[in-house]
């Protein structure tokens, strides 16, 4: 089992669960963050090691997002004059560099062949809103809220939260929460359709969150990685590309012992016996 600074990661059921685990932090996206989060989602794709993925947290908050040693990490310094110089010519594409690397520790989610399900305690703050938003389904707590909160501090935000949350919620309200950096609390939020329910306290949110994740595993791997797919494309698509490229997969991916076997197993009252994804290739020549 690999010790990870930010995450506990299990895989019980066909259900991986990574939880944030730096509660008394409040879940602050530090250095180590972005090197480990995409390491621990595509390890689970590529080995098809789950059907599904659950994303929670620790402590009052689910993040409070960016930690400020990341800006210190990406920037060198030199005593000597000339070299010093030389760095300060580099510093733009160095962060522009930065930057980049950060967006994709979120793209990983949405490039992932599973579901992913976010299961959001108190604040989703800053760079945690950059996270839920990469995410294809959120649950959130009903003390929980979200703040773009990068203009608070005189930034942009930059990681992934414009192009995501404008395709989610009306663009008027993104524009809001940008120029204001207020929180919109969890009803607002499920009301724009952002979230997708609201619960209680924490535990009874995981427990509903587990039994979806549940039911969401025992389906047919191969349609569910489908699904997303097609559901992501047709985001950014027309309808008739679409309507051509879902033929086409469907040409190519339709898999009728899949569908006999639901229909059989939905007969005689039972899970189906699906077969799982398969790996992913790492490399050239035999696996």
């Amino acid at each position: 089992m690999v010790n990870y600074s930010c995450f506990d990661v299990s895989i019980e059921n066909d259900i991986a669960h990574i939880i944030l685990n730096r509660p008394d932090k409040r879940n602050s996206m530090i250095p180590e963050f972005w090197d480990e989060l995409p390491t621990i989602v595509r390890d689970i794709d590529q080995n098809a090691s789950a059907r599904v993925i659950v994303l929670s947290s620790t402590g009052p908050h689910f993040s409070s997002g960016l930690d400020t040693s990341v800006f210190g990490s990406s920037i060198e310094s030199s005593e000597a004059p000339e070299t010093g110089e030389k760095l300060n010519r580099q510093r733009s594409a160095k962060l522009y560099d930065t930057i980049k690397y950060m967006q994709q520790t979120f793209a990983c989610l949405e490039e992932c062949r599973l579901p992913v399900l976010a299961a959001i305690q108190g604040g989703a703050i800053g760079g945690g809103v950059d996270l839920i938003t990469a995410c294809d389904l959120r649950y959130m707590t009903q003390d929980g809220f979200l703040s773009i909160f990068e203009i608070n501090i005189g930034m942009t935000a930059d990681v992934g939260t414009y192009p995501r949350i404008t395709r989610l919620i009306p663009e008027g309200v993104v524009k809001e929460l940008a120029y204001t950096g207020r929180r919109m609390p969890a009803l607002e939020a499920k009301n724009h359709g952002l979230i997708n329910e609201v619960f209680p306290d924490q535990q009874t949110m995981l427990d509903a969150v587990l039994e979806i994740a549940r039911q969401i595993a025992s389906k047919a791997p191969l349609a569910i990685y489908g699904s997303k797919h097609m559901i992501n494309y047709a985001r950014d698509h027309s309808t008739t590309d679409c309507l051509d490229y879902i033929g086409i997969w469907n040409a190519s991916m339709l898999q009728t012992d899949e569908i006999n076997e639901a229909f059989t197993a939905a007969e005689e009252k039972r899970e189906g016996d699906f077969v799982d994804l398969p790996t992913t290739r790492q490399k050239m020549g035999r696996q």
